[in-house]
């Protein structure tokens, strides 16, 4: 069983918040499955089949058609999310920018599969565990990082710039970094010291790359765990309890973007249904999860931040 969060707590790829980057492998490898055009990411399916967790393996590899278990609404995010999140890399990699930091960077393998321009450095932050275990499946594949890959192993609780320093990152060189997925699995001034500190970390012309949800109306918090425990029930019922509800910081916290614009950063924004319509999806339709919510923004630090 998943247990609720708490300070200090730690996971594999297997276990509590650990399971969120194998799940959403599970849905990168469905979409790339069901429509590479789009979005596309081959290591997504071998990296879950390399983690053993069974219902997300044959959800990835396509003997589980997913029916129920994952709503197809959830594979059309999966896909803007992905080109979202690659075109900001790609773009700031084509402006000149030649340091990317990828948080909690999890089953991410933007290292091996983006062209990156010669020169770049792409580093993957997560829990020592985590970074291991997927340096060590991708070499198993014959996987190699198609930038340098430098790998800083450390909890984003503990002091994880001196890990990235370690690593070799320069913060007087602009970066572009990511915070993917991330923001609603830290407690609210966990979030807040993160923004603060990528801010301190970062050279002007820096890029910065998250999502940014208001805070709930009355209800909508409870409406939404009521979502989360329904969708974990019927995960419970194939064999695997993701616990979903258990793995979020709910309650009162700083918008993303006007905190981090008040730190000097200009940002842009689109919200999922701009995504999914750019890219000639389906609507969004109502639900509990406040998906519609969610604006995914980018943005540059300002030459003279606030």
């Amino acid at each position: 069983m998943t247990s609720t969060r708490q300070d200090g707590d730690t996971w594999d790829l297997a276990s509590s918040v650990g399971t969120t980057a194998t799940a959403a492998a599970a849905a990168r490898a469905i979409a790339t499955r069901e429509d590479s055009s789009l979005f596309a990411d081959p290591f997504a399916e071998p990296l879950v089949r390399a983690v053993g967790v069974d219902l997300l393996t044959r959800l990835a590899s396509g003997e589980l058609p997913p029916g129920d278990l994952v709503e197809h609404v959830a594979i059309d995010v999966a896909k803007v999310r992905g080109k979202f999140y690659d075109d900001f890399f790609l773009d700031a990699a084509n402006a000149g920018i030649t340091q990317a930091v990828i948080l909690a960077s999890g089953l991410d393998s933007r290292a091996y599969r983006l062209p990156w321009p010669a020169g770049t450095v792409v580093y993957e932050l997560d829990q020592p565990q985590v970074v291991e275990f997927k340096t060590r499946a991708l070499a198993d594949l014959g996987a190699e990082p198609t930038a340098e890959r430098r790998v800083a192993a450390a909890d984003l609780r503990d002091d994880w710039p001196a890990a990235l320093r370690d690593a070799g990152f320069d913060p007087t060189r602009p970066t572009a970094w990511s915070a993917e997925g991330l923001l609603g699995y830290l407690p609210p001034e966990a979030q807040d010291s993160l923004l603060d500190t990528i801010t301190e970390l970062s050279a002007p012309g820096s890029r910065l790359a998250t999502e940014s949800r208001p805070n709930p109306k009355p209800g909508e918090e409870d409406r939404t765990k009521e979502s989360l425990n329904r969708v974990s029930e019927r995960w419970r019922e194939s064999g695997f309890d993701p616990g979903m509800a258990k793995l979020r910081y709910f309650g009162e916290r700083n918008e993303a973007a006007p905190y981090l614009a008040g730190l000097g950063w200009a940002l842009t924004g689109r919200t999922v249904g701009d995504l999914l319509a750019a890219a000639n999806l389906p609507p969004l339709r109502e639900d509990g999860l406040r998906l519609g919510n969610v604006r995914y923004i980018s943005g540059t630090l300002n030459e003279t931040p606030n």
